[in-house]
């Protein structure tokens, strides 16, 4: 369905005052073919262009800028990006319980283009696939040690590992601070982003792009400046969260390509990393969404739960199954003061994974929002939120709850391997040191390097699909070669940033181009409702 090549159905509208220009809309649309929207294209491509020089004459510099930039960010505005994902979980709640959760995106003729398997493979490996890969094992240690909100952590002042009870609190407080950062919050701001794009283009008819889903406030200056740099902004932002997480599949790639076959991880292998998933998801990219991206996160999907599974039967299965239940208890209860930003003395919690997340969220929401919306015509909202939130949130607790479960169950059992890596930070080793204690290391982890891959090139292909459909106007047919250039230059950006600072400037630029994007995300919530509003429950 081509939102931007149909006219809009001012029918849709209950409230007479609540119309859209058509002239307007048309021109800003332009006519078929004409794919290039200035000044959004010519402005984020300049901007692009200009970082990577930057970061790659000046690699000193900008480390040194990304290095002071991201805590200045997450200790000044943590409470800007605490309040905004606390509306978008209090927001999505509202709308599944009130009437206006039996709307349809798309009208309510429409019917859903894709099966839930397909659907839900579609919008989880886009979600977060490549940080539960890296992610999965180090962030449950991490937190059992050093526990959120003043708790004590798995250790005793002596460095042994606690038992019975004070092991059991730990433990659970641990996995309640990590699934924080990966339920309800994240899934939330992808949800509001969305709904945004889904009832304003497939039930409006306005453009799918991220300036439709302000029409309500800003009307026709929409298509003006005002949602000129509502675009850019969503475009860098994307490209950011992008290329923060391609840095994070190329360090774990290539860590673990050091530990199977002792390549040195150096700068260098990464780079060859990134160069060949972009060539790969340059295939994907030219394949189209149902030729490439739906194949690949189907396969995707297959991959990971075939290492879920091996996981959990081949390491201590019932302490795995009981931990899972013990976390879903642990996080219910710990939600309220987790949420809370007043007052938060585990600043190393709060400020150094919390705000970074919520930034890290909130910069890819542009992109999972459009992409989801893209699939998700014809399911009702209460449906799209219902699985959008609590189904990505229920397997974001079992992925972690099965590897980070094991690590910890490994290490009260007296191997340290998992734990050194956090000593000595080294988080891309920690899915490897861990499945090294299981049989069939070789082969494993191999198919975590081939899972982290798969997750690269289908977080790059499917980006590169959402920055050109928003640089081009909301058109999500434009020409083959302008969707290569987003693609090629997603990787350009990726290696700019890890050669000029690391994984360090690659999260200093998320969290920057997610503060602006997380005050117009709490902006659209009210969007979404007037928009709502005016539809025929």
């Amino acid at each position: 369905m081509t939102a931007t090549n149909k006219r809009v159905d001012k029918s849709n509208y209950i409230d007479t005052d609540y119309t859209i220009g058509q002239d307007n809309v048309q021109k800003y649309i332009g006519p078929v073919g004409v794919d290039i929207h200035n000044p959004v294209f010519g402005l984020t491509a300049l901007s692009v262009i200009l970082l990577v020089l930057f970061c790659l004459i000046f690699d000193e510099t900008a480390a040194e800028t990304f290095g002071a930039l991201r805590p200045w960010l997450t200790t000044q505005f943590d409470w800007v990006f605490a309040v905004s994902m606390n509306i978008f979980v209090l927001f999505c709640l509202y709308l599944i319980v009130s009437p206006l959760g039996k709307i349809k995106i798309g009208g309510h003729t429409a019917k859903p283009e894709y099966s839930r398997l397909s659907w839900f493979s579609m919008l989880f490996a886009a979600g977060m696939g490549i940080g539960l890969v890296f992610y999965g094992v180090l962030e449950p240690m991490y937190h059992t040690l050093n526990a959120p909100l003043g708790g004590s952590g798995l250790l005793d002042a002596n460095g042994n590992v606690k038992t019975g009870e004070a092991a059991t609190e730990a433990i659970n407080l641990g996995m309640a601070g990590t699934i924080f950062h990966w339920g309800l919050h994240p899934w939330a701001g992808y949800a509001v982003v969305s709904l945004g794009l889904g009832i304003f283009c497939y039930n409006k008819g306005l453009p799918l792009t991220i300036r439709s889903a302000f029409y309500p406030i800003l009307g026709e200056k929409v298509w003006g400046w005002p949602g000129h740099l509502i675009d850019i902004f969503s475009a860098l932002a994307t490209m950011a969260g992008l290329a923060t997480s391609l840095g994070y599949g190329a360090t774990q790639a290539a860590a673990g390509l050091n530990y199977l076959f002792g390549f040195e991880a150096d700068n260098n292998l990464m780079v060859v990393i990134i160069i060949v998933v972009t060539c790969a998801a340059l295939f994907s990219v030219y394949r189209g969404l149902d030729g490439g991206v739906k194949v690949l996160s189907e396969i995707n999907m297959a991959i990971a739960l075939l290492l879920f599974m091996f996981v959990l039967l081949a390491g201590a299965t019932t302490d795995i199954i009981s931990l899972f239940f013990n976390s879903v208890t642990s996080y219910v209860r710990e939600l309220p003061a987790l949420s809370n930003w007043v007052g938060r003395e585990d600043t190393d919690y709060f400020h150094g994974w919390t705000t970074f997340y919520w930034a890290w969220w909130i910069a890819w929401s542009p992109f999972v929002g459009m992409f989801i919306a893209r699939v998700s015509v014809g399911r009702t909202i209460r449906e799209f939120l219902l699985c959008v939130l609590l189904i990505p949130t229920a397997v974001c607790i079992a992925w972690m709850s099965v590897f980070g479960g094991n690590a910890i169950d490994q290490m009260i059992n007296g191997y340290s391997g998992v734990q050194s890596t956090i000593t000595n930070w080294t988080p891309e080793l920690s899915l490897f040191e861990t499945l090294s204690q299981l049989p069939f290391t070789t082969i494993t982890s191999a198919v975590g390097i081939i899972l982290v891959l798969v997750f690269f090139i289908t977080s790059s292909d499917s980006g590169s699909l959402v920055v050109d459909t928003i640089c081009a106007g909301g058109k999500v047919d434009a020409p083959v070669p302008q969707r290569l250039f987003w693609c090629t230059f997603e990787g350009l950006i990726a290696i700019a940033l890890l050669l000029g600072g690391g994984l360090g400037s690659l999260q200093a630029l998320a969290i920057a181009t997610g503060f602006p994007f997380a005050i117009f995300c709490v902006v659209m919530c009210y969007c979404i409702y007037k928009g709502l509003k005016s539809e025929k429950v």
